[in-house]
């Protein structure tokens, strides 16, 4: 076939595919043109999932009507007169493709006013041909309306979901914006149902209240930025406590200078920051805000604009990970134990106690605090009154204004996994064993150790080859016991997925796990009494290190609820 140049049409709906993905691509363009047009409301209306009626209105500048239809040709923009404006963008658009894109695959039209001018201008398209163009009244803003979506390109149609699902995705990307702008107020109807409507008054926390909710919304923390604050890098926004969380990452919006932005780097950032509040499988909420100089990202990655690359992004990495932990080790904490006179006559405690400190290193004194626990800060906690154990499993105490349950198992766990983040191992921390035990591992379990070896080897293994996969394991960390540490080993091996930089952590959740007392395990009230006590001197004592709670409450008020004395 011989080369030949693409007729006008071909050439557009060719490139409109990079832009226009679905209904919900569309609604994303027109919601930033409204947007960059300093518009103060902006109402969407579908029909369909999309795919049938799509209405974007707004109330910002408008268009003149002699640029009505020159901003209909591919690359024409308001918002660059050169590439090296570029660097110091601030609206969300700016390649000029988003409406030649729509207009190329839809029925389109367009009454809009500017404020300069006595009367509005109405536009309509058909396949990118212009079918009217006349003056008509309108007050100054846009609206957009498009009919026919994908009906030229049928091979893009047969790709779309069902239209409830299309629905999702659009509701998705509105209530986005809604969260980014929250003193713009945004109104949806899907169907002629009003899904969504919010109140436009600035208020980031009234926006989350329309979209999720009072729950949500009241137990939101707010992120600060003042103790991690650079020259270059702000940080603002919402978080959810653990206890608030989701099956998916649905709900964690990031956005650079207000721009909706996808980055797995900055999920993982924000899943550090949760590293030991949130069971496995479960993920946060959040709007985070980043701020910072516009010729420290770049925008120009992809047609979509939903992907950024900053020129440090180790230290945005960093800042969000920080602010956002800093928010979580500074919340209110669920209530801790303190010491009160007992009534009873303590028991005299066993001779080796079940949670005795790890050995410190011999000639050490530098403690080493665990980045992920550094920076928490303690409070006094209401008077708890120790009742005793039930099941083996459970602390029961009496509080000012409930009662508090304490699993004894997850509370141990978190005791034991500060002390060992806290502490710097080496050669003193760990005992050899009169009799090494063997490792016999397959391949996949034989790379794992290897890649965790020196890892190990800190903490206080002594781990050496002894055949074809085959290893001798010769010393253990102090206060291990041998089958504590090969249990550990043979959980640790089983999961080869880990990154480097999680090897360490998963390491001390482990070994915290290993030696923590047991459920069913029968304690002394001195055994009690002590492990409240060091439970309240962790700095995140309302979670264990796997992310369960170490402590449930229970009301008085509930209690008398129950038992109909109200």
């Amino acid at each position: 076939m011989p080369i030949k140049l693409l007729d006008k049409t071909t050439i557009a709906r060719i490139a409109a595919g990079e832009v226009i993905e679905r209904p919900s691509s569309v609604v994303k363009e027109l919601l930033e043109n409204s947007l960059d047009a300093g518009a103060k409301r902006v109402d969407v209306v579908i029909r369909e999932g999309g795919i049938g009626y799509i209405e974007v209105s707004d109330d910002g500048c408008g268009i003149v009507f002699s640029e009505v239809l020159l901003a209909f040709e591919r690359h024409a923009t308001s918002k660059l007169s050169s590439f090296e404006d570029i660097y110091a963008i601030s609206s969300l658009g700016f390649r000029g493709e988003a409406l030649p894109s729509i207009a190329a695959v839809a029925d389109l039209e367009m009454l809009t006013a500017a404020r300069t001018e006595e009367s509005g201008t109405y536009l309509s398209l058909s396949g990118g041909e212009m079918v009217k163009h006349t003056r008509m009244a309108r007050s100054p803003g846009t609206t957009i309306k498009l009919t026919r979506l994908f009906s030229r390109v049928p091979a893009r149609l047969k790709f779309l979901k069902t239209p409830q699902r299309e629905a999702s995705k659009v509701s998705e990307v509105v209530l986005s914006y809604a969260l980014a702008y929250p003193e713009v107020k945004f109104t949806l109807s899907i169907d002629g149902r009003n899904t969504l409507n919010t109140p436009g008054n600035g208020k980031l926390r009234d926006a989350v209240l329309e979209i999720y909710g009072n729950d949500v919304a009241s137990k939101m923390l707010d992120l600060e930025t003042d103790s991690y604050r650079s020259s270059s890098i702000n940080i603002s926004g919402l978080v959810s406590p653990p206890e608030i969380s989701r099956s998916n990452r649905n709900s964690l919006h990031f956005f650079v200078n207000r721009r909706l932005i996808q980055s797995r780097a900055l999920q993982k950032a924000v899943e550090q920051a949760y590293s030991g509040l949130l069971i496995v499988g479960r993920y946060p909420m959040g709007v985070i805000n980043i701020w910072l100089d516009g010729a420290l990202v770049d925008v120009n990655i992809h047609p979509t604009k939903a992907e950024v690359k900053f020129s440090d992004e180790n230290a945005v990495f960093t800042s969000v990970q920080r602010v956002v932990r800093s928010a979580l080790v500074e919340k209110p904490p669920i209530p801790r134990i303190e010491e009160t006179p007992s009534v009873y006559q303590q028991e005299a405690a066993r001779q080796e106690p079940i949670w005795g400190d790890i050995p410190k290193p011999i000639g050490v004194t530098q403690q080493y605090a665990s980045p992920l626990i550094q920076s928490a800060k303690t409070s006094s906690l209401p008077l708890l009154r120790l009742v005793g154990q039930i099941g083996g499993l459970y602390l029961l105490a009496e509080g000012p204004d409930g009662l508090y349950i304490i699993d004894q198992h997850a509370a141990h766990e978190r005791i034991r996994y500060e002390e060992i983040a806290s502490q710097i191992p080496s050669e003193n921390a760990r005992q050899s064993l009169l009799e090494p035990f063997i490792l016999e591992l397959n391949p996949v379990q034989e790379a794992m150790i290897e890649k965790c070896k020196s890892e190990l080897d800190l903490m206080g293994f002594e781990i050496e080859e002894f055949g074809r996969r085959v290893f001798r394991v010769q010393s253990i960390p102090a206060g291990f016991t041998a089958p504590q540490a090969k249990a550990l080993l043979s959980e640790l091996v089983d999961n080869p997925k880990d990154a480097p930089a999680e090897i360490k952590e998963r390491l001390r959740r482990l070994m915290a796990c290993h030696t923590a007392v047991r459920a069913g395990q029968v304690l002394t009230e001195a055994e009690m009494r002590e492990l409240l006590l060091k439970l309240e001197k962790t700095a995140v004592p309302g979670h264990c290190p796997h992310g369960r709670p170490t402590i449930v409450k229970i009301d008085f008020s509930q209690l008398e609820k129950d038992f109909k004395r109200t």
